[in-house]
């Protein structure tokens, strides 16, 4: 029988789920994918349905290569189960959310109690990182949930012990993250902090003895994830054993993982730049940690490993995205729930105070102060930013609905204030952020999803051509196919605009009357008619057009010079 108190810590619990979902899930079903990564996975799941291939993704007509199917799987799997509803691409990342934020409570519950893994769950789901991310298709999420089972088995097993079940589920999953996105490895670096600890005898670690065999499974089940993609991908690869599908086992296995790693090639940033972005990214959630570190340091003294085995992690999987050369802002997320649950049981004790629910009163103020002038000012003043802005996005005016919905988001943080008051300034902070999560989206996709998801591009191009006309897409980006409106030819992806341009005015040539060219304006040659352009407007801060036969000189050879 479950005592009141675990009875009403469940309840808790089951409320803080629900108000999770309505966080994530607020907006889905109001936009297509948006990008710059969101097309790219749905529109390779949506070619994966139609053609049946799974192994191989496929990005038009040519192989996608930079990431492991795992994600494109999970969308696609959605797609036929809804019939193709227009939300149905965000449901992993939605569910990977719900799924991280589960999994945090129940590590915290095990390890501590229901208090502190409910406080764990509140830090991650308060972080604005986690939120943003959680609100779009990426890879990421899935790799975090991924990251964070791993974790979980593992540190159940090592600190909970011996529960060899929940390790090998730990290995499991981090082999499932790799499938995912390569990184999923990084879970096991959990295991680090526990081999030291346990070789300084720290209490409270699991001892075994005579189990290598054991342990040793952790890696089979590791590898044995692995293999459910990779086996019959190589088997397929190299039984065809075609230049293609040659070039892209190496491509996926070499290239997109340790080359990347070791010598990247994209987003260049400084040693320092993740901890950039925990100043920036992580708030509130930082905030706190100068009033840990006395207590992390007491813990040490003690060798507590419930928040050093978590900490330590964290600071490897920093120091180990921290080496290579390529960063991007999305890579550090994997952090955040060990962090939190390292920070939670002593937030426990920092909620009892005085003064913290009085300073987050007085921020959630501000907030309302900021979000609500700012909108204020943009709405009757219309600045040249508010403008640009607009313009960026094709709004009409000075984008009057998008600074109504500035000021909304104030008015939610006002209102969260005024309901909870300054002795429950915490409860008034969160309210207030979990209300901005949802309007925003809820006023915002559907003011910018036509313009942002290339929909309204498509659509005016498709009107354009005509009932009997036929499209060619040249230096196209994925969202374009995805909302082409009728089937298009293209000319591949990722070579270089002379070549695509090249190959689409000879297809076009075949039959001038009826075929056109959709084509983003960086791609024009000095063979272009400017006069007979067919301009469509910006998509993403890009600009296409239309290019019927007449805006092609007949017989002109583009100069290398000129061509982009």
């Amino acid at each position: 029988m479950l005592s009141t108190d675990e009875r009403s810590l469940r309840r808790e619990f089951g409320w803080f789920m629900l108000i999770a979902l309505a966080v994530l899930a607020a907006g889905i079903g109001l936009r297509d994918p948006w990008p710059p990564d969101e097309p790219r996975f749905a529109l390779v799941a949506r070619q994966m349905l139609e053609s049946g291939q799974w192994l191989f993704p496929h990005r038009g007509m040519e192989l996608y290569s930079d990431k492991p199917p795992m994600l494109m799987w999970t969308e696609a799997f959605w797609m036929w189960l809804t019939g193709g509803w227009r939300g149905a691409f965000l449901l992993t990342s939605l569910f990977s959310g719900l799924g991280t934020l589960a999994l945090v409570w129940h590590l915290g519950r095990r390890l501590w109690n229901a208090r502190v893994g409910l406080v764990a769950a509140t830090l991650v789901l308060a972080t604005m990182q986690f939120v943003d991310v959680i609100k779009h298709a990426q890879i990421d999420p899935l790799n975090l949930f991924w990251i964070t089972l791993g974790n979980t088995g593992i540190l159940l097993h090592c600190l909970r012990g011996p529960n060899w079940r929940m390790y090998w589920l730990g290995c499991f999953a981090a082999g499932l993250g790799v499938i995912t996105k390569g990184v999923g490895v990084i879970a096991l670096l959990m295991l680090v902090p526990y081999a030291v600890m346990r070789a300084r005898q720290w209490p409270g670690v699991t001892m075994t003895r005579g189990d290598g065999w054991r342990w040793a499974g952790g890696a089979l089940a590791f590898l044995l994830a692995i293999a459910l993609w990779l086996a019959p991908m190589l088997a397929t690869a190299y039984g065809l054993r075609t230049p293609e599908y040659l070039a892209y086992v190496h491509d996926i296995l070499f290239r997109q993982t340790a080359e990347r790693y070791a010598n990247s090639w994209q987003h260049e940033e400084k040693p320092w730049f993740f901890l950039l972005v925990i100043l920036r990214e992580w708030i509130p959630l930082w905030l706190l940690v100068p009033f840990l570190v006395p207590r992390w340091r007491e813990a040490l003294r003690l060798r507590e490993p419930r928040v050093w085995m978590p900490l330590l992690w964290f600071v490897l999987v920093l120091v180990f995205f921290s080496i290579p050369r390529g960063k991007r802002e999305i890579y550090i997320l994997p952090a955040l729930p060990m962090l939190a649950l390292a920070m939670a049981p002593y937030v426990v004790d920092l909620l009892k105070t005085r003064w913290l629910p009085r300073v987050a009163f007085w921020i959630t103020l501000a907030c309302a102060v900021v979000f609500g002038g700012a909108g204020l000012w943009a709405l009757t003043k219309a600045p040249k930013a508010a403008q640009r802005i607009a313009e960026g996005y094709e709004l009409p005016g000075h984008g009057h609905d998008l600074w109504v919905c500035v000021i909304a988001v104030g008015v939610g943080f006002l209102v969260s204030a005024l309901v909870f008051r300054p002795r429950r300034g915490v409860a008034a902070l969160l309210g207030g952020m979990a209300l901005a999560w949802i309007i925003w989206p809820l006023g915002t996709y559907p003011l910018l999803d036509a313009n942002q998801s290339t929909r309204q591009l498509m659509e005016e191009a498709d009107a354009a051509i005509g009932t009997d006309g036929q499209l060619g897409l040249v230096v196209w980006r994925e969202e374009l196919l995805y909302q082409a409106r009728r089937p298009v030819a293209e000319f591949g992806f990722a070579r270089d605009s002379a070549a695509q341009l090249r190959d689409a005015r000879a297809w076009q040539a075949a039959d001038p009357a009826h075929r056109w060219l959709l084509i983003n304006e960086e791609a024009f040659d000095d063979c272009i008619v400017a006069d007979k352009v067919v301009p469509l407007g910006v998509a993403n801060r890009s600009r296409f057009a239309l290019l019927p036969a007449a805006a092609s000189k007949t017989g002109c050879v583009p100069s290398p010079a000129v061509t982009k």
